[in-house]
């Protein structure tokens, strides 16, 4: 009796079964995670580009100027050649912590991020490389001009106080940077939270790699503030990944009830042809509880880790892809403002009141054929046009008698897209046993579904 009881004593102490994670540094391939010499030289063709092709753009037409929601503001090289950004966002206490604890190993260690039922995480914690650990908070991160988080600072100082960053040294924050935000609380108004939280969102949303949508089966309610991050998240519905988290909590049964209760809610909000990819499993140091289904679950976090490592192996594509959209949008940007400014020349008469006649152009660009002219004229699609309101606010601050035509500054412009095709660094060779030449064409790949 007294034996049984000294070993009910240490297996409480020792505390549940941790579960094995050899295979994240394996399939995350962290022992091999130094920068190749074609992913150097490539990002320095890229910031050649934007130094000599976009930044010209923006500082003559002063894009920066526009309106937050309507521009991604580069800045300096820290934007460009940050790491890859995942973003963790989901409702409170389903988890997200708690995965990022895992991933990095930090279970019960000292730098292992707070997790408990309630709701714990109330700041946006930015999890980095360095070389020693140390905490860095909100206001010395956006006044720090080499890191690529110093435009948050027109959040305000109540966001900055919610703002905390860790640096650590670790293999995979050499290639990739977690950012842990507070949970979705659906019962509390926005402007209790002392800050702009959907436009906070949307910053990070902008500049995320990958997103992570996480849930638990007890949280799957969609509300307001949910509904609203979905709207932000329209046109990166390829870099959403739902997670189901917390699985082995549930019988087979249960699971399979919930699960499609997650499918239901979830998928009209995703606005896409193909389904969202759903990953189930339950991400945390402890061993999968008894008789739930574990070789599902272990399967799950593989192909999970194998769709972060894509991401991080496709680094310099996604940079590329980032900065073509970013040159297409401060192109517009130009071609819009030259067109303003054509009009209001043109419009403009001896007797004429030069702010009344600015004034009109601006509150009815329709009227004046603005948009419409640069659709007719030029490559631009409908859909890139920015909103005729965010030129209203941009004019108020910068009247349109400081700008030049945009014909000698457009040298750039047509060169562009070769530049950035010439940054391509080469595709690596193929793995022995790969089929290659003729009739070996590439498989068409589902982004949803591992393939």
């Amino acid at each position: 009796m007294l034996f049984l009881q000294s070993e009910h004593k240490k297996s409480e102490a020792s505390g549940p079964a941790m579960r094995d994670r050899s295979h994240i540094e394996d399939t995350l391939r962290l022992a091999t995670s130094e920068p190749s010499a074609e992913f150097t030289g490539a990002m320095k063709t890229l910031l050649n580009i934007y130094h000599k092709s976009i930044k010209p753009l923006e500082e003559a037409f002063k894009y920066n100027e526009l309106r937050q929601h309507e521009s991604i503001i580069l800045g300096d090289n820290a934007e460009i050649t940050s790491k890859p950004m995942v973003l963790f966002l989901g409702p409170w206490s389903v988890g997200k912590s708690s995965m990022i604890n895992y991933l990095l190993g930090l279970h019960k260690s000292s730098q292992e991020l707070y997790t408990g039922a309630e709701p714990t995480t109330s700041e946006y914690t930015v999890i980095m490389h360095g070389e020693k650990v140390r905490t860095i908070e909100g206001i010395v991160m956006a006044a720090d001009s080499s890191r690529s988080f110093s435009p948050l600072e027109k959040f305000g100082q109540g966001f900055l106080e919610r703002l905390v960053g860790i640096e650590m040294p670790h293999k995979l924050l050499e290639r990739v940077t977690f950012v842990d935000t507070p949970g979705i609380i659906e019962n509390r108004k926005q402007q209790e939270r002392g800050y702009p939280y959907n436009e906070v969102c949307q910053w990070f949303i902008d500049r995320a790699d990958l997103i992570f949508l996480v849930f638990d089966p007890t949280k799957l309610d969609v509300g307001g503030e949910l509904e609203m991050l979905f709207k932000q998240m329209k046109g990166r519905e390829s870099q959403i990944r739902l997670i189901l988290n917390k699985a082995d909590s549930l019988t087979t049964q249960d699971l399979m009830r919930v699960y499609g209760a997650l499918f239901w809610s979830m998928a009209p909000l995703i606005n896409v042809t193909e389904p969202p990819r759903v990953y189930v499993s339950s991400f945390w140091p402890q061993d999968y509880a008894a008789e739930t289904s574990r070789e599902l679950f272990m399967k799950e976090e593989t192909s999970l880790l194998e769709d972060l490592n894509q991401v991080i192996e496709n680094q310099m594509e996604n940079k590329i892809a980032f900065i073509r959209q970013h040159g297409i949008r401060v192109r517009i940007h130009a071609l819009l403002v030259d067109r303003y400014l054509q009009t209001y020349y043109d419009k403009l008469g001896w007797f004429s009141d030069p702010y009344e006649v600015f004034q009109d152009i601006v509150n009815d660009p329709d009227k004046y054929y603005i948009f419409k002219s640069i659709l007719a004229k030029t490559n631009v699609s409908k859909f890139d046009l920015p909103d005729k309101e965010a030129y209203q606010d941009f004019f108020g601050v910068n009247p349109i008698s400081h700008f030049k035509q945009l014909s000698s500054t457009a040298a750039g412009l047509a060169a562009l897209p070769a530049l950035l095709n010439s940054a391509s660094p080469t595709p690596p060779p193929p793995l022995p046993g790969t089929c290659e030449g003729p009739g070996c064409e590439e498989k068409p790949k589902n982004r949803w579904r591992r393939q």
